[in-house]
């Protein structure tokens, strides 16, 4: 069953004056532009990444190397889209990431969720360890290992990314479960999906 907590249009909803670099979970959903299958294609149900999904896997994995207070969670690199859940914990403890496209289900370490207590910020700031922050660093690593590998398939002109993405503050556990059932089923659902493009 389609968990109606998440939320499938890909506009920002981000709070006004909410400091999207506090501790919490995120759910976080990156697209390639013009919805391009980059990554690899759904086979049997499983999504087969291909040297650029790797490419992106890799980047993702190595996100909290970059921002050691980031713990990955759930996630998985779709043909032309990425769905994961980005913690800031302010912990610096180890990443419990698995070693397949997306992290297994069964190996989660407790995450504080919640965006409890929020009252909006004086003056709205970017701060170096923010979601948007974290979202960017992402976009141009891929980009760059792309380019570096791929130069005429991805000229400097060409973008590779939607231009925005979209991030939900999750508030609870109940959600929490809910939006890693999403994630780790994406590849069933894959016909259905907003994202589905044929190649």
């Amino acid at each position: 069953m389609e968990n109606k907590n998440v939320h499938h249009d890909r506009r920002s909803i981000r709070l006004k004056g909410y400091d999207y670099s506090r501790p919490g979970a995120y759910f976080i959903t990156i697209c390639t532009s013009n919805r391009e299958c980059w990554f690899g294609e759904i086979i049997d149900d499983k999504m087969i990444l291909n040297e650029y999904g790797k490419i992106a896997k890799q980047c993702w994995i190595d996100i909290p190397v970059h921002f050691p207070d980031v713990m990955l969670d759930e996630f998985i690199v779709m043909p032309n889209h990425i769905h994961g859940i980005v913690v800031i914990n302010r912990t610096n403890k180890p990443n419990p990431v698995g070693a397949n496209n997306h992290s297994p289900s069964n190996s989660h370490s407790p995450v504080n969720v919640g965006a409890k207590n929020f009252s909006p910020l004086q003056s709205l700031k970017s701060p170096s360890r923010s979601i948007g922050s974290i979202v960017r660093g992402f976009k141009i690593g891929v980009t760059k290992r792309l380019r570096d590998k791929t130069p005429e398939k991805f000229p400097p002109h060409h973008s590779i990314w939607q231009r925005n993405y979209y991030e939900h503050i999750i508030r609870n556990e109940d959600e929490l479960n809910g939006i890693r059932e999403y994630i780790y089923c994406n590849p069933l659902k894959w016909l259905n999906d907003k994202n589905y493009k044929i190649r």
